[in-house]
Parts: C-alpha cells; structure tokens; sequence
C-alpha cells in the first residue's frame, strides 16, 4: 500500500507487481498460465518506476513488452532446476509441460527478444552500444538455448546471465532516456 504514496498510477501498477507474485504462489505456478504473472509483474515494474517520475510520463510499449520478455524468460530459467522436484509434488506449470529443451530456447528466444526490443524499440537510430550488445546476444542466445541439452546445460547458464546483464543494462540506458 505504501506504493501508493508514489502516486495513483505508479502506486497501482506497483502493486500489480506484488499481485502478481501473490497470484503465483497462490496456485497460478501449477498451471500452464504459470507465466503470466512473470509477464505482468516484470512488465508492470518498469512501467510503474517511469510513471513516478516528475510529470507521470507513460512508460513506452518497447520498456513493457522488454520487461515481460524478460519475466517470462526469468519464470523458464528460474524453474529449469527444480523440474523435476516440482513435477514430483504435482507442480504443473509451464515450464514442466513445455519441458527442459523446449523451455531453454523459448527463454533464451525472449531473451533475445528482449534485447532487440531494447535496441530497435527506443526513437531514434540505435547507439553504438545497442549494436554491440546484439552482436553479443546472438551467440549467447545460441548457447543459452541449448541449456535443455545435458551436454551444454553448463555452459547456458553463463549466456542466460550475459543476456539478462546485456538487457537489464539496456533497459537501464534506454529507460534514462524515458523521462
């Protein structure tokens, strides 16, 4: 509720961030809508810090879209551990039903997704630092997307992390912009 004292748009969006991890835990993580609180929580937050801004500006499509990329993407990564402990006490979500292969490349997909998104999204040509992080995120979402194999399982999770520095630093350059 204290989101509140930030203003009525920024203060309700960041709590559809904290309704979002509640709707998970509540039993949302056993279905195949596992994700969509991933999807609205991490999309709500940019959106959210950019409407508490001086002014309430609106955060731009390609901030959100990035932000839910990058929740759906974290939902795959985060549970890709615990698949089979989860299966064995009836979680059911997503990730499980897609499996470990099919759930590294969709996230290392978003991942990428994100990046370019990131990149292309913002007006204007993008910078020269926007263009060397996809040169760096397209190997990367190679790898990553092999994280479902055995034999690369140990190398993915390095690429995921490159990925997610790679966009959180963009949604960090491209979001000062915003304001």
């Amino acid at each position: 509720m204290l989101s509140l004292l930030l203003g009525i748009v920024p203060g309700v969006l960041l709590l559809v961030l904290v309704a979002s991890g509640w709707a998970y835990n509540a039993g949302l993580k056993r279905t195949a809508a596992s994700v969509v609180p991933y999807v609205t929580g991490f999309g709500a937050l940019p959106a959210g810090v950019v409407a508490a801004a001086p002014g309430t500006p609106t955060a731009p499509w390609w901030l959100v879209a990035a932000g839910g990329a990058l929740g759906a993407a974290a939902h795959l990564a985060n549970v890709a551990p615990d698949l089979e402990d989860d299966l064995a006490t009836g979680v059911r979500g997503l990730p499980h039903r897609l499996g470990a292969q099919v759930s590294a490349v969709t996230g290392a997909l978003l991942l990428g997704g994100a990046t370019l998104v990131l990149v292309l999204g913002p007006d204007g040509p993008p910078a020269a630092a926007g263009w060397i992080c996809l040169v760096l995120a397209v190997p990367a979402v190679v790898v990553a997307g092999l994280a479902g194999t055995p034999r690369f399982r140990r190398s993915a999770f390095p690429a995921v992390m490159l990925l997610t520095v790679l966009d959180v630093a963009l949604l960090l350059i491209g979001g000062a912009g915003v304001t």
